[in-house]
């Protein structure tokens, strides 16, 4: 008998990926889906999709949305004390999600970009929009997905964090505050999350057909989504790697739930 459970598109790079996909493929299990990995030296076809999700990884290459790389100096910002005791917590009491972390880290092309990712991920993008397909978008995602739409990127985000440092940690310490009316909302059930922080740059210009749905403190925007569409959506935390919490499973369910109602 054929496998009836919705098969979803997981992206991720070649090379030091295993963390996301491992994740995202228990979350997409745990919803009642089938998932695939997909990476530029394994490509699908697409067309056997019901759903795609775009994680997380290097940096958008600046030309896709018509910038030059700009030379950020990595590391060079002030710290406060509590900003280090969650990063000291987080490596003494938590060693598996601070393996998670490095593991997400992709040394090889962070700061760097990956073109064979960006080549492989906006045609996936482009034929899933064609087809009306949900969409999630993680981190890299969520900013390549508002790529391709026409969107623009920040790709230094040191002055939104002047009087705060930029929190990086797999565990769930952002607050994010998520526009009341919002498809992403109501999957979540709150106005409010706490979310995990692992990029570097962010959404600046939503692209076309999306609007900006939860934002943190600092204004840096943390999820966009195309209200037009059952799901389309894309946040920049990682759901994938919070599954002890119920309201990032639900982005999981509800996108496999949208992926079988498209199937069928």
């Amino acid at each position: 008998m054929a496998d009836r459970r919705p098969l979803i598109g997981i992206t991720g790079p070649d090379r030091g990926g295993a963390a996301l996909w491992l994740a995202a493929a228990l979350g997409v299990r745990l919803a009642g889906g089938r998932p695939r990995r997909i990476t530029p030296a394994r490509p699908r076809s697409p067309a056997r999709l019901d759903g795609l999700i775009i994680g997380g990884g290097a940096d958008v290459a600046p030309a896709l949305y018509g910038q030059e790389p700009l030379v950020v100096e990595q590391g060079t910002g002030p710290g406060s004390s509590r900003h280090w005791t969650r990063r000291i917590a987080t490596w003494l009491l938590f060693p598996l999600l601070y393996l998670l972390r490095r593991l997400l880290s992709l040394k090889s092309t962070e700061g760097r970009g990956d073109g064979s990712r960006d080549e492989l991920e906006s045609a996936l993008i482009d034929h899933a929009d064609a087809r009306g397909l949900p969409i999630l978008g993680i981190c890299r995602g969520a900013q390549l997905l508002n790529v391709r739409r026409g969107g623009s990127l920040y790709q230094d985000l040191s002055d939104f964090y002047t009087e705060t440092p930029q929190l990086r940690t797999v565990l769930p310490y952002k607050p994010v505050e998520l526009a009341p009316q919002s498809r992403l909302a109501a999957i979540l059930g709150r106005p409010k999350c706490r979310v995990n922080a692992l990029h570097s740059q962010a959404i600046r210009e939503p692209g076309q057909g999306l609007v900006i749905v939860a934002r943190e403190s600092s204004t840096v925007v943390q999820a966009i989504e195309d209200p037009s569409r059952p799901f389309v959506i894309g946040v920049q935390w990682h759901p994938e790697y919070l599954p002890q919490r119920p309201e990032q499973r639900r982005l999981f369910r509800h996108l496999v739930e949208a992926a079988r109602g498209k199937r069928d």
